[in-house]
């Protein structure tokens, strides 16, 4: 007996781990099974009845219910010089459909990840790290929220082999809706996991903002009038003064003398009244009156009432100006209270999105068809649609097929790696039978879907209702 029986070399991936029976590969996907290469998770389909969520009935008679094959537990086509491990054949609406599923191996992904809160986590392109690493970036802010790109080719790719290592462990566990902790250089700690309210310096967020601080003052400007002199709603993009904004010049208000920091954009709106931070409104502020710049004695009065407040509401204070002009904190009144809580209500709950974005634009899609560049036009003309593990994509605009996905939409433990460093996550392609051949497909290779689930071991999820069914044909 050589040395070489009864070792397996495993073809999924550029790594190509040789396998002792009853071993795995480096990737812990495939292994040697009597002397067989085999992918050892599941098939995993999703089942549901009439559009409706329902647990799997597995009976000896077979599959109830109205089965979709999705990538995860598929294997792959690594190099892709073959037909895709599942083109599967089924009816939708008495239309024939081909399903074609794989497991892709993606070096060109990441992820985009939206952290609801204000708080200040770290300049913009300053560099984010895992274990020293860096795996991605701070990237532009959105509306009430902090925004990161992690991953990508040159991060898995282009840098050290632990910097890749460590890149690929972060996306992987992100995509797979597991915390991860994060640091970014000049800014913040930060413990995410979708699904979930981020961990800012060790603190949990619970809000996310109700707007900025001009549209705070619109919104709630008519529940202040009467109750109020002056409002102030501190932050760090746009801070609103009641008095001089338009919503209370519609209410017939004055302006009343307090001017505060930074520079004015129109009335009632400053921008710059503060440094980023962790404090009031995603500033550095602790003391709401340090924004104040001046009182005008020629405006303003003792017994001027004013109340500061952050876009969530969670800061708030009170002041009346004393004979002086110098606010004095005082117990707030019932009725603005009332406001200040409904800042709060307004406030939708904190929470760490991740969209995994990856490029399928190269080989995988020789997998498919024999003639790729069919597919892409396929894909582009809304003949063929694109899921991952069942969820729904956004497909970019755009050369090649470059696709983002809801993780949360996905099934739990969807994506696996390899050690070039890569991801892989589950793809299908779906459309009319018809289209399948005309794009050149691989139709020798089409399978019934009973046929496949006689054959294949598979396991069911049930279908998650608020994702649209991937075989409605339109």
């Amino acid at each position: 007996m050589s040395e070489d029986a009864g070792i397996v070399t495993c073809d999924a991936c550029p790594v190509l781990c040789r396998i002792r029976e009853g071993r795995t590969g480096a990737c812990d996907r495939y292994g040697n099974v009597a002397g067989k290469l085999t992918r050892l998770d599941p098939v995993v389909v999703a089942q549901r009845r009439a559009g409706r969520m329902v647990p799997f009935l597995a009976q000896a008679e077979g599959w109830n219910g109205e089965i979709f094959v999705t990538g995860i537990g598929a294997g792959t086509t690594y190099p892709d010089y073959k037909p895709a491990p599942f083109i599967v054949a089924s009816k939708a609406d008495d239309v024939d459909v081909v399903t074609v599923v794989t497991e892709g191996i993606f070096s060109y992904c990441g992820v985009k990840v939206k952290i609801d809160t204000d708080r200040f986590v770290g300049p913009e392109q300053a560099p984010v790290r895992v274990e020293g690493e860096q795996v991605g970036h701070v990237t532009t802010a959105e509306y009430g929220s902090q925004m990161l790109a992690l991953g990508g080719v040159r991060h898995l790719t282009g840098g050290s082999k632990k910097e890749g290592v460590v890149t690929c462990d972060t996306l992987l566990k992100l995509c797979n809706k597991e915390p991860v902790e994060l640091a970014v250089d000049g800014g913040a700690t930060m413990t995410i996991a979708a699904g979930r309210p981020p961990i800012i310096n060790g603190a949990r967020e619970e809000r996310m903002r109700v707007g900025c601080g001009s549209a705070t003052i619109g919104m709630f400007a008519k529940q202040w009038h009467g109750h109020v002199d002056e409002v102030i709603v501190v932050d760090d993009h746009i801070t609103g003064v009641l008095s001089e904004h338009q919503a209370g010049r519609f209410l017939d208000m004055k302006p009343q003398g307090i001017r505060v920091r930074g520079r004015k954009s129109t009335p009632g709106r400053y921008f710059q009244v503060a440094e980023p931070g962790t404090g009031w409104g995603g500033t550095d502020i602790t003391d709401p009156l340090a924004i104040i710049e001046r009182i005008d004695p020629k405006t303003a009065y003792p017994g001027l009432r004013l109340l500061m407040v952050s876009t969530t509401g969670q800061e708030a204070e009170w002041f009346v100006l004393d004979e002086n002009l110098r606010p004095v904190k005082a117990p707030m009144p019932e009725p603005v209270r009332k406001v200040v809580d409904r800042i709060g209500e307004n406030c939708e709950p904190a929470l760490v999105s991740v969209l995994y974005m990856a490029g399928a634009g190269g080989s995988l899609r020789a997998g498919v068809t024999e003639n790729p560049v069919r597919l892409t036009r396929s894909v582009k003309e809304l003949l063929t649609r694109v899921t991952c593990g069942g969820a729904p994509t956004y497909v970019w605009p755009g050369g090649g097929i470059t696709f983002m996905v809801d993780v949360t939409q996905m099934p739990d433990k969807a994506f696996g790696y390899v050690p070039t460093p890569a991801l892989v996550s589950p793809i299908e392609f779906t459309m009319r039978l018809s289209d399948y051949e005309a794009i050149g497909g691989h139709m020798d290779s089409v399978r019934r879907l009973e046929d496949v689930l006689a054959a294949t071991n598979a396991r069911a999820e049930p279908w998650r209702e608020e994702n649209p069914w991937p075989l409605e044909v339109k």
